[in-house]
């Protein structure tokens, strides 16, 4: 038996903002909330194949870059309506180094956590 991620959690110093804006982006609903923070996750709830995010409210500065971040693929659209969408809702374009010839445009949600948004096109 293997394993799976069935949750990721984010802290952050905003869980609102960052519900919203990754709900808008994954089509995800909020599945539950405490002090603490705000759980989203696919309309099925959690235990599916996508995992959930749980956005934990934290005060503790950020410190340089995260050694783990999110890679988005557009799943009605191709990869330019994606990106176009997802400036709308909040995202911003980040600069990590590349090159400008990747397939990928590498981008930050609104408290600067770096994702990535892939040119395939999965099933929805």
């Amino acid at each position: 038996m293997a394993s799976r991620i069935s949750e990721l959690v984010i802290d952050c110093a905003d869980p609102e903002l960052l519900a919203r804006f990754w709900s808008d982006v994954l089509g995800y609903v909020e599945l539950d909330r405490d002090d603490d923070g705000i759980e989203i996750g696919p309309p099925g709830g959690f235990g599916g194949l996508q995992p959930t995010l749980i956005l934990s409210r934290s005060s503790d500065p950020r410190r340089g870059k995260l050694p783990l971040h999110i890679d988005v693929n557009p799943v009605d659209r191709d990869q330019d309506a994606e990106l176009e969408r997802l400036l709308a809702l909040g995202a911003r374009p980040a600069d990590v180094g590349q090159t400008g010839d990747e397939s990928w445009h590498v981008l930050a949600d609104p408290e600067g956590n770096e994702f990535c948004l892939l040119r395939r096109r999965l099933e929805p």
